[in-house]
């Protein structure tokens, strides 16, 4: 039982950390300069949501990594 949860939260940390890559500005604005559209070009880019989005990314990819570990061991 206790695998199968720990199997659904790995899964669920795999589409996050999908999610907030994706979501990342990188050199051409990536998918969130499109999810915002022309809103940057009015209001200015906001740097604390990418720095934000980079936090993120890092803790998630974090548990990610953790949770692979157990789940290679374990297995």
């Amino acid at each position: 039982m206790l695998k199968g949860v720990l199997i659904a939260f790995h899964v669920l940390l795999s589409i996050a950390l999908i999610a907030t890559v994706l979501l990342q500005s990188g050199r051409s604005a990536g998918l969130s300069g499109a999810i915002a559209g022309g809103a940057e070009v009015l209001f200015g880019k906001k740097k604390g949501l990418d720095e934000f989005f980079s936090k993120l990314t890092t803790v998630v990819a974090v548990l990610f990594a953790i949770t692979s570990l157990v789940l290679g061991l374990w297995i």
